[in-house]
């Protein structure tokens, strides 16, 4: 096991664990009720170089194993997020997500929500409509949950917007931390005007580019990061590939700790974390600082109330 504390610019004292080795093995370490956010993008099944493929009820079985040893260190008030796309065999497309549900749903989970990641690029088919959306299914162990929406509000399209009958007639209706972003994650950066969240996959001229194959963002964890859990909770992936899951975590001052079974991507998730640290990490960012409305009606523009809080 590959164990590194950091102290520098972190309180209080922050904690990254890397584990090379089965998921299974390093689970059955943990105690109960000990992580607060599980967030992972699970092998699918089609025989990349580090999975062999399988059988789909071979599969789902051996992955309800991993899930149901999760549920037992999650806390209570904890969640998980299970990243995953579809398995295609012979041309049929196997949608994992349904197929996952219910194996969350057997075991006691409580889903909150489908998020649908699109992104714009990726292989193109030619007997079926290319895919271009993955989804991230958001459980819960209970009902009692962490969940900050003022952590991850999005800029509202219509700030100035104002009750127009009741007791509140003329006020201002929204929140001036921003608006509830939808369960479809799409762009970001330029089209806030249809207020959804565009993060892009992983490929050859994005930033954080690695020589896995199937590589997920650090924007994607980091909404969910930001939304699930506290500092300086503990976040956990159980496939941490190239460990984009915890430089989420810890670019947020959480603790983090990640399996992989391949000796390679783990060193690249070392290496890319002691870039962080020493700053020299390429991240894709967050998406813009402030949405500035620019149409003339009143409606578009920032209300009074909201500018005089701001100073």
């Amino acid at each position: 096991m590959l164990e590194k504390r950091i102290k520098d610019n972190f309180e209080p004292e922050s904690k990254v664990i890397l584990y090379l080795g089965d998921c299974q093995e390093y689970i059955n370490q943990l105690p109960d009720n000990f992580i607060s956010l599980i967030i992972t993008s699970p092998p699918y099944n089609i025989g990349k170089k580090y999975e062999k493929s399988v059988e789909i009820s071979e599969y789902l079985h051996l992955q309800k194993e991993v899930i149901l040893g999760l549920k037992r260190i999650l806390k209570n008030e904890g969640s998980i997020c299970w990243q995953v796309g579809n398995y295609v065999n012979q041309g049929e497309v196997f949608p994992l997500d349904i197929y996952y549900y219910q194996i969350f749903k057997e075991l006691g989970f409580k889903l909150r929500n489908r998020i649908i990641w699109r992104f714009g690029h990726g292989l193109h088919a030619s007997k079926r409509f290319s895919g271009r959306y993955e989804t991230i299914l958001w459980f819960t162990k209970s009902d009692d949950y962490v969940f900050n929406l003022d952590n991850v509000r999005i800029p509202s399209k219509y700030p100035g917007k104002r009750h127009y009958k009741g007791e509140k007639k003329g006020q201002i209706s929204g929140n001036p931390k921003g608006k509830n972003p939808s369960d479809y994650w799409e762009i970001v950066l330029q089209d806030w005007e249809q207020e959804i969240w565009d993060i892009p996959n992983v490929k050859s001229h994005h930033p954080e580019k690695t020589n896995h194959p199937c590589q997920y963002p650090i924007e994607l964890v980091e909404r969910c990061v930001l939304a699930l859990t506290n500092e300086p909770d503990w976040v956990f992936d159980p496939y941490a590939g190239v460990g984009s899951s915890l430089i989420a975590g810890i670019k947020h001052n959480r603790q983090v700790m990640g399996c992989e079974k391949e000796e390679e991507y783990l060193k690249i998730a070392q290496d890319r974390i002691n870039s962080f640290f020493e700053g020299n990490l390429k991240i894709r960012p967050l998406g813009k600082p402030v949405f500035t409305p620019t149409g003339k009606e009143k409606i578009t523009q920032i209300p009074d109330e909201w500018k005089h809080k701001n100073k």
